[in-house]
């Protein structure tokens, strides 16, 4: 009966939180549901301390946001490339930010040897972080300093894998957007640090860069 108590505080809650926002803007969910508008793709980790919204201090509506353990962007996960493609093609998203955080569970499983199942499958993702750096990481003998320099570089190999995704580089090529970066956010201060940014059709190493045809020379192309 006590998780059920739980659970039923959720929809209490959403009442309150409805009711008070009406109290201060009667139009509110009205406006709320004409469109969404952002112009910022979150891709962040699934940690529940982490809400996109609040450490932003931004309103449903502005950012679209993705979630997964430990922010990864994989190029073979089917669901972060469809929001990535939905959100920088038809929604038009001037920014997309990978936002990992310090104390990172899943960055933390990553760095150890423990088997933890299916999970062990994405952890090698940031696996291959830590030994595409291990000179650097190896001689950080802080173990907390070498876990915070991880977590900083597994979001900047995540923005750079956005870097080399074909949505990315073709939206550079139609419309010189979107900028890319890479944050951490700090449980303990609150505060976001940024770690890298990479601005529209900044450079891509050769053997991830694509070559997209214009509508002219595609027209072109099939009329002859």
């Amino acid at each position: 009966m006590k998780n059920m108590n739980d659970y039923n505080k959720l929809l209490s809650n959403n009442k309150e939180w409805a009711k008070e926002l009406i109290g201060l803007d009667e139009a509110y969910f009205t406006n709320l549901a004409k469109d969404q508008k952002p112009e910022f793709l979150w891709i962040g980790c699934a940690d529940s301390r982490v809400p996109a919204e609040q450490v932003t201090n931004t309103h449903p509506g502005e950012v679209f946001v993705h979630r997964n353990v430990a922010n990864l962007v994989v190029h073979t996960d089917m669901n972060l490339l469809s929001v990535l493609q939905y959100a920088v093609e038809v929604l038009k998203v001037k920014h997309v930010i990978v936002c990992g955080h310090y104390g990172c569970g899943g960055v933390k499983a990553a760095m150890g040897n423990a088997d933890l199942g299916l999970i062990n499958k994405w952890l090698r993702n940031i696996k291959e972080v830590y030994d595409k750096h291990n000179y650097e990481l190896k001689n950080v003998s802080d173990e907390t300093k070498r876990f915070d320099r991880l977590v900083e570089l597994n979001v900047e190999e995540q923005v750079k894998n956005l870097s080399k995704t074909t949505i990315i580089q073709r939206a550079w090529s139609n419309r010189d957007l979107p900028h890319l970066h890479g944050w951490v956010f700090d449980m303990k201060t609150g505060i976001i640090k940024e770690v890298i940014n990479i601005d529209a059709n900044s450079e891509v190493e050769d053997i991830f860069k694509y070559t997209f045809h214009t509508d002219e020379e595609i027209t072109n192309s099939s009329i002859e």
